[in-house]
């Protein structure tokens, strides 16, 4: 059967179908650029699972307290040297992103300490993390100030402001390198790099911690090669491959890791003490794969933009543009077009296809939000999701897609949805 055959038993139309082809083919120079960055990322795991000598050993469980866990002990080792850290914490009890950003900053601030975000707003569900919306155990309820530094105008760093913002207090500045629900770009190492320098030549021992989800494998150089002393990210967003069912990641500075260690467990035990529960082959096979996996979410990233700019929608980033995460933001400027898009992405998912996404009023956010996810592990946005709050601008937020080929397929299903209902200008 031929493959235009397959694609409409699968519900894309001829039309679609052809589209897709031509803009795939356009598309082969920057597909090939990926894979290259994705080779270069494949070789660093490599050589760190070598140095670090892992074995099928390594892949045995442990229970209870966990005491000498050496496939958990070996993976933060392994971690540490794909980031050119000191030190990495890298567990299952670390259930989130937001969870890893939230004990990375109790763990290194007092009473009396501040928190500057000089990259505007946080992620929604850190706002009450911090404490910008009230909520029981925030850093706020423990003497912990925040501000923030707005970009400019044309999305570039205040310089000037984040220079008056800084002050005695200020202790930890934590830098989001993705998006969010905004639709501002996200910034390449090199430009987080530059940030930090800046902040170090004001207070050199302030801590600059890097919100790294969505980034990890991107370039071919993390934002701890350039001076960031943590980065923290989630095991299922890109680390882990897609086959990490849980966990997060921190890893930098040795007494800063060491600190998140003693606030994941408890003071005196840190890091001797959190069972590996059988995971400890998904992460090490997750981490193995990620650089690939993430190139496939790339070009399905890449590909969206392609389509859909064309055709009258506002990208960030735009389609010639280049990517430092694997979001694909889309403005549709209406609430039906948000949820058509996320019907179609999960009528394109191997999982749970025959659900229909609504919005509901999720916890963290400060609005309805829709989210399309038939996912292998729930919430896995390095597997073919997208989501978006119901508000102006109305954008949806698309990422992941284990392989290119499905990421393909999960594009075309979300433009076949709003064609069939009737929200799509007209193909040319």
């Amino acid at each position: 059967m031929k493959l235009d055959q397959i694609y409409k038993r699968l519900g894309i139309d001829e039309e679609l179908f052809q589209l897709g082809a031509k803009t795939e083919s356009a598309l082969a120079e920057r597909f090939a650029e990926i894979d290259r960055t994705a080779e270069i990322c494949q070789m660093k795991v490599i050589a760190a699972m070598q140095k670090n000598r892992v074995s099928a050993e390594c892949f045995e469980t442990s229970t209870g307290y966990g005491y000498n866990d050496l496939g958990r002990d070996t993976l933060e080792a392994v971690y540490a040297d794909v980031f050119h850290t000191e030190s990495a914490l890298v567990r299952a009890q670390i259930t989130c992103g937001t969870h890893a950003l939230a004990l990375a900053m109790s763990a290194n601030v007092r009473p009396g300490d501040e928190i500057l975000s000089p990259v505007g707003k946080p992620y929604d569900t850190l706002e009450q993390v911090i404490g910008i919306t009230p909520a029981p155990g925030s850093l706020a309820e423990y003497g912990v100030t925040y501000r923030q530094v707005e970009l400019l105008p044309d999305n570039s760093f205040d310089y000037d402001s984040i220079r008056a913002s800084i002050n005695e207090h200020t202790k930890l500045v934590e830098i989001q390198r993705s998006k969010g629900y905004l639709t501002r770009p996200t910034f390449s190492v090199a430009q987080i790099g530059d940030l930090i320098s800046f902040i170090k030549g004001i207070k050199p021992d302030v801590i600059c911690m890097v919100d790294n989800c969505y980034g990890e494998f991107v370039e071919t150089i993390e934002p701890s090669d350039v001076g960031a002393d943590l980065v923290v990210g989630s095991l299922i967003k890109n680390p882990g491959g897609g086959l990490a069912p849980i966990g997060g990641y921190i890893a930098g500075r040795e007494d800063l890791v060491e600190q998140c260690a003693y606030r994941l467990t408890s003071p005196g035990l840190g890091r001797e003490v959190g069972a590996s529960l059988g995971v400890s082959r998904s992460f090490y096979q997750g981490l193995f794969l990620a650089p690939t996996v993430v190139a496939s979410a790339l070009k399905g990233a890449i590909f969206a933009a392609n389509l859909y700019e064309p055709l009258g929608f506002p990208c960030v980033p735009g389609a010639a543009e280049e990517r430092h995460d694997i979001i694909q933001a889309v403005t549709l400027g209406s609430p039906e077009r948000v949820i058509a898009f996320c019907k179609g992405i999960q009528a394109g998912s191997p999982v749970d296809s025959y659900v229909s996404p609504e919005p509901w009023a999720m916890p963290g956010y400060h609005s309805d939000v829709i989210m399309a996810a038939g996912t292998f592990y729930q919430g896995s946005s390095i597997e073919l999701s997208a989501d978006g709050p119901i508000e102006p601008p109305y954008a949806v937020y698309f990422q992941g897609g284990l392989t290119w080929a499905h990421a393909k397929f999960g594009i075309l299903k979300s433009l076949q949805s709003l064609k069939d209902a009737g929200l799509l200008p007209c193909i040319v």
